[in-house]
């Protein structure tokens, strides 16, 4: 269990931390000059069943509100300490603040220096406390009376002992989902290198393990850790953990930085959140500006209500946050607002949807979605996860909604799921999946009714005629949705073409017998196949019907126009991409120059080129500079356009 302490300056939250675990957790000579905290301290104390007790010590004076935030991000329990001499100060009042904005619904209180007041004024004081916390989440927690300069005092042995039954009996967090840990502080170890401490938010992670650090983007390697200030070979949800990482500089760190398992680093400018404003928080308008702290981090931000009212004191907003500088958070993640000024904490909340479009974000449909996403992540009941997906026209990947929920995925019986790249899948609901079905063979229907010469369409016009004006980065749903109808039979494929079972570029009795004459001829010309007037010539069939009968046989995906009047058999085509191949495995960076390529394919140059400029039509080969490289998907001609080719297409 992480206990963070909370209060006024001067309260005697360093000393307690000290009386209770015997660790003094000032470090800085500053600290101990001025006799005040000012970065954030961190003791341990180990229980009798081998678990250890972490307590992060937090600053109290208001110039350092930003570090306390730092500091009681992932804490399980707050112990919120009151001089008995001064009582309820204004910090204990915005600590408090802050913790319950946070989440933090446990706690205790420690009155402290109770040895500095009569009895009567110890009653005062928690009757004041007592008030303080009575519409809190805290309402009825502990307070112990506390002494914690004095050697054994038996308050706090109660406290201590309070602590440590707390501390067993809570259960474990959950370690579901990919690590995290937010990093508040950054050192160098001698002989070992880079270390950061902090708390770990989700997941697990084991020596040896490969993360990415969030700014820079990095990959790193986890030589050791020590969980709890032990030695350990893993960490966990829930601990305070210190990771030594190879592969990073200590100067590319800084505390607000994550290093976590790559798939929940979410780079975001925008987010969406449901915030809530305290009762003396000044009304905001549209694009106020407001500080921002997420994680141990700090940001800038304008605020854009969501509402049709603006935020209001006490009360619940949804809002977007439009950031200054990139941030990296997850749903779920709570936030605490500060003023302009940075003065004074105004409210704080919890993050909604990480993905915020910058345009319509206040549309009847935006705000449909965000009602059934809040929905689901309250409860990721089956129906509730099905009412999202019925709002997402293009699905969700399944790394996607985990993510948006926070939550291991129930059975969704009215959805469908379609195999992605790698081990994600593609969540559709039921009614979309239908919706697409019957619109891509719509589509096709009317195409083939309109163009029966034609093999049918490429994916990628297929997917325009489909959804036009769609966005082509927004698409990564479109192969796999594809995929499926393909393997449950609603569609076909021919070489690049998809079309509708039983559909056929036919030929006449008199087209087959000259095809019939056409290809060992095409064939026989290896990489050098003959042009149309020489294949005319040797047929004693006119120009015309030649080309007719060649154009015919590429839309059946038996021949590819290199230039106009030039087909290439596809078996051709496939072995010269193979000395294509072999060619970029030797070269550096993959590149292959037009010589290289003539030579190994013995073409001249106008046709080696002619050849190349023809693949990169296809989507085989991209060219950089004065050479070719293989593009990564050696399918990648599958969703290109022929209608893009130019001349040579017609």
């Amino acid at each position: 269990m992480i206990v963070g302490t909370a209060g006024h300056i001067d309260h005697g939250k360093t000393a307690l931390v000290r009386a209770l675990t015997g660790v003094a957790t000032d470090r800085l000579k500053e600290e101990r000059e001025r006799g005040i905290s000012i970065e954030l301290g961190y003791a341990y104390a180990p229980l009798a069943d081998g678990t250890v007790l972490g307590i992060v010590d937090v600053p109290g004076h208001e110039r350092f509100v930003r570090t306390m935030v730092a500091g009681a991000v992932g804490i399980d329990h707050a112990l919120l300490v009151v001089a008995a001499d001064d009582g309820v100060m204004p910090q204990t009042r915005e600590h408090l603040a802050i913790l319950d904005l946070l989440g933090v619904h446990h706690g205790s209180v420690a009155l402290n220096k109770a040895d500095r007041v009569p009895p009567e004024r110890l009653a005062e004081v928690r009757a004041e406390i007592a008030a303080l916390l009575a519409d809190t989440p805290l309402a009825g927690a502990p307070v112990f009376e506390t002494v914690a300069t004095a050697a054994a005092d038996p308050g706090v042995a109660a406290l201590r002992e309070h602590l440590e039954a707390v501390a067993r009996e809570r259960s474990e967090r959950s370690t579901d989902g990919g690590f995290r840990l937010a990093v508040d502080r950054v050192f160098t170890l001698a002989g070992q290198g880079t270390a950061v401490t902090g708390t770990v938010f989700a997941g697990r992670v084991r020596v040896g393990d490969s993360l990415q650090h969030s700014a820079s983007g990095q990959t790193v390697r986890v030589r050791s850790i020590h969980a709890q200030n032990q030695p350990a070979d893993e960490g966990r949800a829930g601990q305070r953990c210190a990771l030594v990482l190879a592969g990073i500089d200590r100067e590319t760190i800084q505390r607000g930085d994550w290093i976590a398992a790559p798939a929940t680093l979410q780079r975001c400018e925008r987010l969406d959140a449901r915030i809530r404003l305290l009762p003396d928080a000044p009304a905001l308008a549209h694009w106020a500006p407001v500080h921002v702290h997420v994680g141990t981090s700090h940001h800038v931000a304008h605020l854009v209500p969501l509402d049709a009212q603006p935020p209001a004191a006490s009360a619940s907003a949804r809002v977007q946050l439009v950031f200054e500088t990139p941030v990296w958070a997850l749903p779920g993640d709570r936030l605490i607002l500060r003023n302009a000024q940075a003065s004074r904490t105004i409210g704080g909340g919890r993050i909604v949807d990480v993905w915020a479009p910058e345009r319509r974000r206040r549309s009847a449909e935006r705000l449909a979605w965000l009602d059934a996403l809040e929905a689901a992540q309250a409860e990721a009941t089956p129906a509730a996860v099905t009412r999202l997906l019925a709002l997402a026209p293009a699905g969700l990947a399944r790394s996607r909604l985990l993510l948006l929920l926070g939550q291991p995925l129930p059975a969704l019986p009215d959805a469908v799921t379609l195999a992605l790249a790698g081990d994600d899948a593609l969540c559709l609901a039921t009614s979309v999946w239908q919706r697409w079905r019957e619109r891509v063979l719509a589509v096709l229907a009317d195409f083939h009714a309109r163009s029966p010469d034609e093999p049918g369409l490429n994916a990628a016009r297929l997917r325009r005629m489909v959804q036009p004006g769609a966005d082509d980065g927004a698409q990564a749903w479109w192969p796999a949705l594809l995929d499926a109808l393909l393997a449950d039979g609603a569609l076909a494929r021919q070489g690049a073409w998809l079309h509708l079972p039983g559909h056929a570029v036919n030929l006449s009795a008199d087209e087959e017998a000259l095809a019939q004459r056409l290809r060992p001829a095409l064939a026989a010309g290896g990489a050098d196949p003959p042009w149309v007037r020489d294949l005319a010539a040797a047929c004693a069939a006119p120009e015309a019907q030649v080309r007719s009968v060649l154009r015919k046989l590429a839309r059946r995906g038996e021949l590819q126009q290199v230039v106009k009047d030039l087909f290439y058999p596809e078996a051709a085509i496939a072995r010269l991409l193979v000395q294509l191949d072999e060619l970029a495995a030797a070269a550096p960076r993959g590149e292959v120059g037009a010589a290289a390529f003539r030579d190994a394919s013995g073409l001249g140059r106008k046709r080696a080129i002619q050849v190349l400029e023809h693949f990169d039509r296809a989507g085989y080969t991209r060219r950089v500079r004065d050479a070719r490289v293989r593009r990564d998907r050696p399918d990648a001609a599958k969703d290109t356009d022929p209608g893009a080719m130019g001349d040579a297409g017609r």
